[in-house]
């Protein structure tokens, strides 16, 4: 009875593992083919193929590469584009605090795990019910995201340069549109959509008056700013 048992949860232990393995591999495969776009773009900033490269491999936060080729693009300054792009990639910090104590790796390992805490691996991390599972989703994700996304930005920027002139395709567009694809399924509540819209607003009503890049940084005051006319809401809302 008790080998039955044992057995019995083995197997119901990986049917969840490949649940969990299947998740992450879906995750990793469709973000990490939109280095495609990401070298696109950055090869259509003027990038090198070298700088476009190194980019993926030690950055690895698309919305802050896209955001600082994009910056770079409108002729912005590399420290005007790098800022927003350090605001951008900011953001990761805060899920390293939520996963370190989730995953609660090695010391030895955490440096080299802190190069994967991106949205992609902290969402399938933090959606699994056990510690095992959320390190094995992130372990998977991370690695099948980072390969992919690196394999596709070489091939992109190879493409690129291939190909010449990238306004002329159309594909200067290809980062942004890319950018948005991802950004749209996270809106999922009022604030978080009216920020965005106001986001949007900000950076386009800025564009013309302001240098390239600055928009941008501006645009990110949004997030606050909605915040706290959210919480001034809700407390009206308490008093009444």
């Amino acid at each position: 009875m008790t080998d039955r048992t044992a057995f019995e949860e083995a197997e119901i232990g990986g049917k969840a593992d490949r649940a969990v393995v299947r998740d992450a591999l879906g995750v990793g495969v469709a973000v990490g083919l939109s280095g495609f776009a990401f070298g696109v773009t950055s090869a259509g900033s003027g990038l090198t193929l070298l700088q476009t490269c190194a980019l993926s491999l030690l950055v690895f936060t698309g919305a802050s590469q896209f955001a600082l080729v994009g910056a770079l693009a409108a002729g912005g300054g590399p420290f005007t584009a790098a800022a927003g792009a350090f605001f951008l990639g900011a953001r990761n910090a805060f899920y390293g605090l939520r996963l370190s104590q989730l995953l609660a790796l090695p010391r030895a390992v955490r440096p080299f795990a802190a190069q994967w805490v991106i949205d992609e691996t902290a969402a399938v991390a933090l959606a699994q019910p056990t510690r095992r599972a959320a390190r094995l989703g992130f372990v998977v994700t991370g690695l099948t995201l980072y390969l992919l996304w690196n394999l596709t930005t070489l091939l992109g920027a190879l493409g690129a340069e291939a190909i010449g002139d990238t306004d002329a395709w159309g594909l200067d567009a290809a980062g942004p549109a890319v950018f948005l694809a991802l950004l749209a399924p996270m809106l999922k509540t009022a604030t978080e959509r009216a920020a965005a819209g106001l986001a949007v607003l900000l950076g386009l009503g800025l564009l013309p008056v302001l240098p390239a890049g600055v928009p941008v940084l501006l645009a990110a005051l949004a997030a606050p700013a909605v915040l706290w006319a959210d919480g001034r809401r809700r407390r009206q809302g308490d008093a009444r």
